[in-house]
């Protein structure tokens, strides 16, 4: 026997013992009891297709149980009203759906049409990268497709790109649309604007009083907040039936709808065709005294207090965010706590006693981290080191036998998960999030003078974003203690993994 005859007798002893008995599971009656997920989409464009999410969930679940595949409630992803022909526009079902096959979750995906699914080429090479990585089929009503099958791959590129063709036709024809009513002075139709009817071209005489008093009293000093407070105190609601606050104050203030401005992409492009209920120049007077009032808020802003924690400070009750106050007692406030109604939450916490514990916390955290980042006590000992070496120049070797063609995608793949799993239990305690340059000179023995010097330097920026690296979150409960005892069993730190 030649060298590259072992070589090869070898690599295909490689593949049978990594292969094992998923080889030849390739036919339907092997599918029973595989997990699957359904994905399910409806645009709120005009589709040629707009079968409701409803029934799409029910024609998968019809198709997974005809091929025995098991269906767990965590993966039923749903997108109602979310266009996928948008480059930017988010679809969270769509995340989470790749996330579970990137965990490999699934090895089946099931939707009414492969255009339910994706409708930019961009979002089928993403799915067809993961499948490269997990064994997926994908399911639709009357087909299936084998993301590992070079036809299969073919056709379902034909697909997206004809339905991606179909979607630049319908946003082309929509614009052109927008750009001829926009033209002709007609408003842009959606939700019902205070003051008007539903087509935006009439005017609803009560409301009408309504919005002219609130541009009168905010010329006059009153408030967003205060006008909020009396409007719901007098039981007036807004066009959609909700109470008032101070942000739909403001949104009322901005609408240029009322003073019978045309705009088009947010730009002004000349009066419109419906009756104004206030007059330009009264709208014009707002603005201005909108920006003074922004700019001298801003200004008296300039030397108050930098809070460390914001952006990861969250109220456990509403799940939200929590801000700093802006009076002279610094406090944590729930975002919700100038809410006009039953969702209003008051829960605060002291500032400064929170800020000097999750500091300190993070201190402790620090002085453990070695310069690159790592738990100094997780780092592998050298002989799992070895192991992780070894099997990963094994990987480097199968990919080499699929490029050279000397096994099939399907076998390199199942190598790569065998090799992979092995080298995860020779690193159950290595760290999973990349060095971070934000941590550069901040760990080990360094980290509380190192600390101490970014306070005196002012340097509130890269504090905060430390902080932010370390801590996912900073969860605030209700208080148990006394009033004017700072209670610390309210606070709960949900460290990112290191």
């Amino acid at each position: 026997m030649t060298a590259d005859q072992q070589r090869l007798s070898d690599r295909a002893r490689a593949v049978a013992r990594a292969h094992g008995s998923r080889s030849g599971k390739h036919s339907r009656r092997d599918w029973t009891g595989e997990p699957g997920a359904i994905y399910c989409r409806i645009s709120h464009v005009n589709d040629e297709d707009q079968t409701g999410v409803d029934r799409q969930e029910r024609i998968c679940a019809e198709v997974a149980q005809r091929l025995g595949l098991v269906i767990s409630p965590d993966h039923v992803f749903v997108d109602n009203n979310r266009s996928a022909w948008k480059r930017n526009r988010k679809r969270p079902g769509w995340d989470k759906l790749l996330e579970a096959a990137k965990a490999g979750e699934i090895q089946h995906i099931l939707c009414y049409h492969p255009d339910r699914l994706m409708r930019q080429p961009h979002d089928l090479e993403e799915l067809l990268q993961i499948a490269d990585e997990r064994e997926i089929n994908l399911h639709g009503q009357a087909n299936q497709r084998d993301l590992s099958d070079p036809d299969d791959r073919f056709f379902l590129r034909i697909e997206v790109a004809h339905a991606c063709r179909s979607s630049d036709d319908t946003s082309r024809r929509m614009l052109d649309f927008m750009v001829d009513k926009a033209a002709s002075g007609k408003p842009h139709t959606g939700k019902r604007r205070f003051g008007y009817t539903a087509d935006g071209m009439e005017i609803v005489e009560d409301e009408a009083k309504i919005v002219k008093e609130i541009f009168t009293r905010y010329l006059n000093g009153d408030l967003p907040n205060d006008i909020a407070k009396d409007l719901n105190a007098r039981g007036i609601t807004t066009a959609l039936g909700n109470k008032w606050h101070e942000q739909s104050v403001r949104q009322q203030l901005d609408s240029r709808h009322v003073a019978g401005i045309r705009t088009f992409r947010g730009q002004e492009i000349g009066r419109g065709a419906w009756p104004a209920i206030i007059t330009e120049g009264m709208f014009k007077e707002v603005q201005e005294r909108r920006a003074y009032r922004a700019a001298a808020h801003n200004a008296a802003l300039v030397d108050k207090r930098f809070y460390l924690l914001r952006g990861i400070v969250v109220c456990k009750r509403c799940t939200t965010h929590m801000s700093g106050s802006k009076g002279n007692s610094p406090q944590y406030k729930c975002s919700r706590h100038q809410r006009n109604d039953e969702a209003q939450c008051k829960r605060a916490i002291g500032a400064k006693k929170l800020e000097e514990f999750v500091i300190d916390a993070a201190l402790d955290l620090l002085e453990k981290l070695n310069p690159e980042g790592r738990l100094i006590e997780t780092i592998p000992s050298d002989a799992d080191e070895e192991a992780i070496k070894k099997d990963r120049a094994e990987l480097a070797e199968a990919k080499e036998m699929w490029q050279a063609e000397e096994i099939t995608l399907a076998e390199y793949r199942q190598m790569k998960k065998t090799i992979e799993q092995r080298i995860k239990k020779h690193q159950p305690t290595t760290v999973a999030r990349p060095t971070a340059e934000i941590l550069k000179g901040l760990t080990g023995a360094n980290a509380r003078p190192r600390w101490k010097e970014l306070r005196e330097a002012k340097d509130y920026a890269r504090m905060n974003a430390v902080l932010r690296y370390l801590f996912a979150e900073i969860v605030i409960d209700e208080t148990t203690a006394g009033r004017g005892v700072f209670d610390y069993s309210r606070i709960n730190i949900k460290q990112n993994k290191l």
